[in-house]
């Protein structure tokens, strides 16, 4: 097989820079993977981005490099929030194919989406869940349940603490994939995040190889049980934030 040796090389560096073998398999999955969107892009609306270099490095290197929280590497389940074109759910997934990952949208058609890239991809154990994030924590009974918890730019930093923190099990963590404004997004919802049993730990920054691209995994670990009136409806969420 043919490799277009840019985007080769791309991934290769991420994975060697987050201590990942790299593999051609891993490179045949992505490069699968970034047909797959580009050919359902044109049908269900999942990305801006259609260079093929693009999608590598803005989507699956900058997905990938969440493994730079090396926790991430021991755990066994993981719940994407807010998945889209499956960013960082599917990533993770190609690179460590031991851990259980749900992927919960909020639209159906992109789940329709997932499920052909999941088949196609061939991966194994990905539950592919339509719902809001709010309302599916308590109709599956899920509330300290993951291992990690991901979200990446699906809102800002408060609205997903009160969405995503209540699925992680006491001990695990929520990992938020953040642009350049973290720390002043952090800054905004500290007390959100003590409220729902987190404690921020550290931003990690991370750099996108062969690019400008600066962006930030906040980590914050759960300590204590969230209280069970949260997450509460998406009107109080937004409308109301946690102060």
């Amino acid at each position: 097989m043919e490799y277009n040796i840019i985007n080769y090389n791309v991934l290769k560096e991420a994975c060697n820079d987050i201590g990942v073998e790299f593999t051609d398999e891993i490179f045949e999955k992505f490069d699968l993977y970034k047909d797959l969107l580009k050919e359902w892009n044109e049908k269900v609306n999942l990305t801006a981005i259609l260079d093929d270099e693009e999608i590598f490095k803005k989507h699956f290197v900058d997905s990938i490099k969440i493994f730079n929280f090396k926790p991430l590497m021991e755990a066994k389940t993981l719940i994407d929030i807010g998945t889209g074109g499956g960013f960082p759910g599917i990533p993770i997934k190609i690179i460590k194919s031991d851990i259980k990952v749900t992927l919960l949208d909020s639209l159906n058609k992109r789940i329709t989406v997932l499920n052909d890239v999941v088949s196609k991809l061939k991966l194994k154990d990905v539950e592919l869940v339509h719902g809001r994030a709010e309302e599916y924590l308590n109709e599956k009974k899920l509330r300290d349940s993951f291992d990690i918890v991901t979200s990446r730019a699906v809102a800002n930093l408060t609205t997903l603490c009160e969405l995503c923190i209540p699925y992680v099990k006491v001990g695990g963590y929520f990992v938020s994939l953040k642009g350049p404004n973290a720390e002043e997004e952090l800054d905004q919802s500290r007390n959100a995040i003590g409220t729902l049993g987190g404690k921020f730990v550290k931003i990690i920054p991370i750099k996108i190889e062969d690019s400008e691209l600066h962006h930030n995994l906040v980590i914050i670990k759960k300590v204590k049980e969230s209280e069970k009136k949260y997450p509460r409806k998406w009107k109080q969420i937004t409308g109301k934030p946690i102060k």
